[in-house]
């Protein structure tokens, strides 16, 4: 019922910040947790963040712990991932998702994915 779409990718250098953005459709958006995944050529996708329904709940990969925030403003229906501190590894395809089961971490819980936006670090 939730449909996604992500924006605020593009092309930084090491140590910049870049703000991605996840617009949600739907009434009843305030009801779900959310999450960001991201995906590197080659690779498994993998968590990087999730946030409660009501934001005040947040959980983060190890790997972006102090550089990454997580938030949400249900007034405008939006997801934001604020990325600090970016680093060449960071680079990847940056999705976000609804979590339909509430854990906040359980990837098979996550479902109408974002078309995806690529975020890319240089050195």
């Amino acid at each position: 019922q939730v449909q996604l779409v992500e924006s605020g990718g593009g092309l930084v250098q090491a140590g910049g910040s870049l703000r991605l953005s996840c617009a949600a459709s739907g009434r009843t958006f305030s009801s779900y947790a959310m999450g960001w995944f991201r995906q590197t050529a080659g690779k498994e996708r993998e968590f990087v963040a999730s946030i409660s329904w009501s934001g005040s709940n947040t959980y983060y990969a190890d790997f972006v712990k102090g550089r990454f925030t997580i938030s949400r403003d249900n007034a405008k229906n939006t997801v934001y991932l604020q990325m600090n501190s970016l680093k060449p590894e960071d680079t990847a395809v940056y999705y976000c998702a609804v979590d339909y089961g509430g854990w906040g971490t359980v990837e098979d819980d996550f479902g109408s994915w974002g078309q995806g936006n690529q975020v890319t670090v240089s050195s």
